[in-house]
């Protein structure tokens, strides 16, 4: 399967600001010499020498992470802002057939739909999958009078709603799919996808607490030995003790829950709109610590940046 992310950011879209954007091209010229300018390939070669969060950016677009399956299957895991840039970037499904599975129904997570091309093409079909009893209502109600012009019945017709349990396994093309619920004002539920062996996990909205360590058939089902896990790592460790209830982890807390259930690699997701670029290095750089120092190179933490990619 390939994994693409489209929107990683947490609560609220955070566009890259001026004074963010003034610090790093300060931080870039401090570390710039006269070799560095000499030629078009000095320049790239330099660029590509400086610090990750110098040269680029985590984005600001709210959740949304597409998955192509071996069959070219398309998944997509909520409908943050995000969708709307997968909209005008990815490859359509060649079948004309998207599979939207919803981690829960908060703005951030729904505010992407009305902005997304395909939305509006009669002849594609959107089958939405999740927990809830009524997914078409939350979907309507952000595209009613006076918050949005096009009413969600302009485009109901091609979109089918399938409510899921937490713990019952479902086949969905070369994958098998499974859920559990976490903890999330209003709940909210990870996904795990399993295609040829390989354990693909979308966690993000939890408040991680000691009954998610404990263990469960759901939960193993879900999170045992998944080859990489997306999960929620808001806040550090100082936040989330003064945000308690608020349904976001500390980047510890998600790496002794990873660590706990065998997970090989976890990528940091649902970032803090507050937190810039410089902030989330310092933070990937203690969370690259803290995995080696309970975990030795069992686990390998990596950060999602919006439009990354990787096969797996």
């Amino acid at each position: 399967m390939n994994v693409h992310f489209w929107g990683v950011r947490g609560s609220i879209p955070t566009p890259l600001s001026s004074q963010q954007l003034r610090i790093k091209l300060i931080a870039a010229l401090q570390r710039i010499k006269p070799e560095d300018i000499v030629s078009e390939e000095a320049r790239e070669k330099f660029v590509e020498s400086l610090p990750w969060w110098i040269r680029g950016t985590v984005g600001g677009n709210t959740p949304c992470v597409e998955l192509t399956l071996k069959d070219k299957t398309k998944i997509v895991f909520d409908a943050g802002s995000g969708m709307r840039v997968m909209g005008k970037f990815s490859d359509p499904p060649a079948d004309g057939h998207y599979h939207l599975f919803m981690s829960h129904f908060h703005w951030d997570h729904i505010q992407g739909l009305p902005f997304f091309d395909a939305a509006y093409n009669p002849n594609i079909i959107f089958d939405v999958y999740s927990p809830y009893e009524d997914m078409k209502e939350y979907f309507a109600r952000q595209m009613v009078a006076p918050y949005y012009p096009v009413d969600f019945s302009a485009i109901e017709k091609h979109f089918v709603f399938h409510k899921i349990q937490p713990g019952e396994s479902m086949e969905l093309g070369s994958a098998v799919i499974t859920c559990a619920r976490m903890s999330h004002p209003g709940d909210s539920y990870s996904y795990a996808v399993v295609e040829d062996s390989h354990k693909f996990v979308y966690a993000t909205d939890t408040e991680l607490s000691t009954k998610d360590f404990l263990s469960s058939d759901v939960r193993a089902a879900v999170f045992e030995n998944a080859d990489v896990m997306l999960i929620d790592c808001q806040y550090t460790v100082e936040e989330a003790l003064r945000k308690v209830n608020w349904g976001h982890s500390a980047f510890c807390y998600a790496i002794d829950f990873a660590a706990a259930w065998n997970v090989k690699k976890m990528y940091m997701f649902h970032h803090e709109p507050t937190y810039d670029d410089r902030k989330l290095s310092t933070i990937l750089d203690a969370a690259v610590w803290y995995a080696n120092y309970i975990s030795g190179d069992s686990l390998k933490i990596a950060i999602a940046c919006e439009g990354d990619s990787f096969d797996l």
